[in-house]
């Protein structure tokens, strides 16, 4: 038993003395007894509270001494792998799938991931940018599948006047598109002579080549699903709307038609893209030429070339040939794994050939998320 437990016994029982015992000095006995108690127990929680307050000081150094330590190791590592050893080391490791050198030079040791060298993210950064579409769509990094609401309908805000009756509750109904990252994969065939670059200039050869790959197949994907589009919101058989729709209109290229697009979009859409081939680029600007520059043809809006849509002069009849939209506004890409490529290695498949087999892999979850973000422009039905 604790002195505090001794204390609080004995004034239970002291309770019971005082209220059994009529004698006056007997009482007052008592009741010195029981003021001592009271002080007593009061400097022991006192004590208490010091030894908790100096134990939550001495716990609080620990943490703060293991996050410098940490945060030392991590800026040693961000050094360290941003140097022309660790560089040379982490293209090696890339050729042989071997990271025991590359671990060595680590500080944190030969267990967790990678440390990836910052140029790298660098070149996949600015491979990225290079593709004009994706650098303007919004980009994620949230594990999993990822859900996105929109809106189908709802009711517009109201004025209120003081002391008029209470307004009507919203009635708003939303839609949810659900982006499933899939692998978006680009592998080359590489030559002894390859292999043999060092270094930087081997980072940059492959990382330039597969990234950008990837990056140009995704702008692709998402030109093919906004070019999918139906021109109505509609719910699926369980019924629920997972598909935002986007206008159409058919016309073909001349004065006018972007213009006539660009109304057909939401009132949320600012940053507006064009999005067509280089043959049909020409086309609009022949119409341009044709008109003697009366007006500005694409509107003031940036265009972006995209050959996987056909151009007009090639199209069938309802071909989707030009796109004008906010890509910032009604597009996302998430990458669940983050920033990187991953890379993989297989130098046995075209060994007799002296080839090396080097796959980037990306997982990526995109497609449009706001209703009426984007506008189709189509070719006008063969008669």
């Amino acid at each position: 038993m604790t002195r505090k437990e001794e204390i609080e016994a004995r004034k239970l029982e002291l309770r019971d003395e005082i209220e059994a015992t009529e004698e006056v000095e007997k009482l007052e006995e008592l009741n010195k007894e029981a003021e001592a108690l009271v002080e007593e127990e009061q400097q022991i929680e006192q004590h208490e509270e010091e030894q908790k307050e100096v134990e939550q000081l001495e716990e609080r150094k620990f943490e703060a001494k293991e996050i410098i330590k940490e945060e030392r190791k991590t800026m040693e590592n961000k050094e360290l792998r941003n140097t022309k050893e660790y560089i040379n080391a982490y293209a090696e490791y890339l050729k042989s799938n071997d990271s025991k050198e590359l671990r060595s030079l680590l500080t944190t040791g030969a267990s967790g991931t990678v440390e990836v060298p910052d140029m790298v993210y660098d070149i996949v950064k600015t491979a990225w940018e290079r593709e004009d579409l994706m650098a303007r769509v919004r980009t994620l990094a949230i594990k999993g599948n990822l859900k996105v609401q929109f809106e189908v309908s709802g009711d517009a805000a109201v004025v209120h006047t003081e002391g008029d009756s209470a307004v009507s509750e919203e009635s708003l109904i939303l839609g949810v598109v659900n982006l499933t990252p899939v692998s978006i994969k680009k592998w080359i065939s590489v030559s002894d002579e390859v292999l043999d670059l060092r270094g930087e200039a081997f980072l940059r050869y492959i990382y330039d080549e597969i990234t950008y790959r990837i990056a140009k197949k995704c702008a692709d994907e998402l030109v093919y699903k906004i070019s999918q589009l139906p021109t109505s919101l509609s719910a699926n058989g369980s019924g629920v709307y997972d598909k935002v729709s986007a206008n159409k209109i058919t016309a073909a290229p001349g004065i006018g038609v972007i213009a006539e697009a660009i109304s057909n979009l939401s009132d949320e859409c600012n940053d507006i893209t064009v999005v067509m081939n280089k043959l049909t680029w020409g086309a609009f600007k022949a119409a341009q030429y044709g008109a003697n520059y009366a007006a500005d043809i694409f509107e003031g809006a940036r265009v972006v070339f995209n050959n996987t849509l056909p151009a007009y002069s090639a199209a069938t009849g309802g071909a989707v040939y030009a796109i004008v939209g906010d890509f910032s506004q009604g597009a996302i890409a998430n990458f669940p794994d983050g920033d990187g490529i991953e890379i993989k290695y297989d130098d046995t498949t075209l060994m007799t050939q002296d080839l090396v087999r080097i796959l980037g892999r990306r997982y990526v979850g995109l497609d449009a998320v706001a209703d009426k973000a984007f506008c189709n422009i189509a070719k006008a039905a063969s008669v």
